[in-house]
């Protein structure tokens, strides 16, 4: 038996405990620390005692700052191995520089037009003319609302200009790159640092409201098809996003002489000019991974046993052919102004789960018999079914049956939205059409 721990307090670690639990396999899951709330050097202090008393088998990190301040290497030098990469290797989500150098240096395909700039100069200003069209990011963790997008949220140059100083007078280093058009996947692949397992691709929904306006949040919810593509994506794009994901990992072990052990993670884009790189995570989606997950039918423990092992080579992973639909609901107000402490009422949808529907807890707090939200992400359903019709039918019931102050969008995973994506990719490849003519 295996009593694996975790690492996290969101919707992707709830994702996780959940499928840990369903293996027969595992006796209990330990939670070592939510990482939340609390300094680098207070949940460090947490994990260790912790483990050290629990001894877990092995760790399954959630969210991305545990992974980037070492905690992987601070759990191996007690002996006990985990599902994410070290401190250096989570360089590839914390470093976006790391990222765009580690593509450039060993040829893969797939990075935008850009530059790091470590310090203001007139090149900043040059190199924003240039490319007319720009997208500005910290290079560092920001929790996915630090980049800045030219006639989004930058409409001049001088608009640019002057969030380049904020961030390098912040002592913030940038990556400064082309603005792509195309329609935006995640493309989450397991890794033993010498095999990979691809996982069905994913779109997520940064937006706040519906049809894909206001400010961006950690992700509002995201669909997946029961064939494992995107109705926007061919077979030749999702090979190429794999073939990326495959070559930094080759090139990862090359550069540390190190193994990459974890998920990797890529957000891209599919574009008149093929498949782009837009970021790399290095841990699960959130909310990708409870689209995935579900539907993993290999025992979930034993993938997890395989990677921290380096035998996942040697085990047959397989999804189901299912479609997937994930909604999350927020507060009211989310993500600049959202409403907290106050109660929701749950236990209609949780009444509610059975193998078509997950529901999966966030940013809740339980106490007196009583869920009170606590200004994130509160909980998301996820409907699983042989088609996406049916298995968006499924997540907007469950998501109406929640009473409270919690909002969540309704066209996620709808017929009309994912038609618009496809449009929007046939009038892309159109435009190189004619281009070429």
């Amino acid at each position: 038996m295996l009593r694996p721990g975790v690492i996290g307090k969101d919707g992707r670690t709830t994702a996780i405990i959940q499928s840990l639990r369903a293996s027969a396999r595992v006796s209990d899951v330990v939670n070592l620390s939510a990482w939340k709330d609390q300094s680098t050097a207070e949940a460090k202090r947490e994990v260790i005692e912790k483990a050290s008393a629990e001894r877990p088998d092995f760790v399954v990190i959630g969210p991305e700052e545990p992974l980037a301040e070492g905690i992987v290497d601070d759990l191996a030098r007690m002996g006990i191995p985990s599902v994410g990469p070290t401190r250096d290797l989570a360089q590839l989500e914390a470093s976006k520089s790391f990222t765009r150098e580690l593509l450039r240096k060993h040829g893969i395909q797939g990075n935008p037009r850009h530059r790091v700039f470590r310090s203001f100069s007139p090149k900043i200003e040059e190199w924003l003319s240039e490319l007319g069209e720009f997208v500005v990011k910290p290079d560092g963790l920001t929790g996915g609302k630090g980049v800045r997008v030219s006639g989004d949220h930058l409409r001049t140059i001088d608009d640019g200009l002057r969030y380049c100083q904020e961030l390098l007078d912040a002592g913030r280093p940038i990556v400064v790159e082309e603005r792509l058009d195309g329609e935006e996947f995640s493309l989450q692949s397991l890794s033993d640092g010498s095999s990979l397992v691809h996982m069905p691709v994913v779109q997520d929904h940064k937006r706040a409201l519906e049809g894909d306006r206001g400010p961006n949040t950690g992700g509002m919810g995201s669909y997946s098809c029961a064939d494992h593509r995107l109705p926007f994506l061919t077979a030749e794009d999702i090979r190429q996003a794999q073939l990326i994901n495959e070559r930094v990992a080759d090139a990862i072990r090359t550069d540390a002489q190190a193994p990459y052990r974890g998920v990797l993670y890529g957000g891209f884009m599919a574009t008149r000019d093929g498949i782009r790189l837009i970021e790399y995570n290095s841990r699960f989606g959130d909310p990708e991974a409870l689209n995935v997950l579900p539907l993993m039918e290999t025992d979930f423990a034993t993938v997890c046993e395989a990677i921290v092992q380096g035998s996942l080579g040697r085990l047959a992973v397989r999804f189901k052919p299912l479609a997937t639909v994930c909604k999350y609901l927020v507060p009211k107000g989310y993500p600049d102004n959202p409403v907290k402490g106050e109660v929701i009422e749950l236990s209609k949808v949780l009444g509610r789960q059975t193998e078509n529907l997950r529901v999966y807890t966030a940013a809740v707090e339980e106490r007196d018999d009583m869920v009170f939200i606590t200004g994130s992400r509160a909980v998301a359903v996820v409907g699983l079914a042989p088609t996406l019709d049916e298995a968006f039918a499924i997540a907007e019931e469950a998501a109406s049956l929640v009473d409270g102050p919690v909002v969540f969008r309704h066209d996620i995973g709808s017929r009309a939205l994912v038609e618009k994506r496809v449009d929007h990719m046939h009038a892309i490849l159109a435009d190189r059409h004619e281009a070429v003519r």
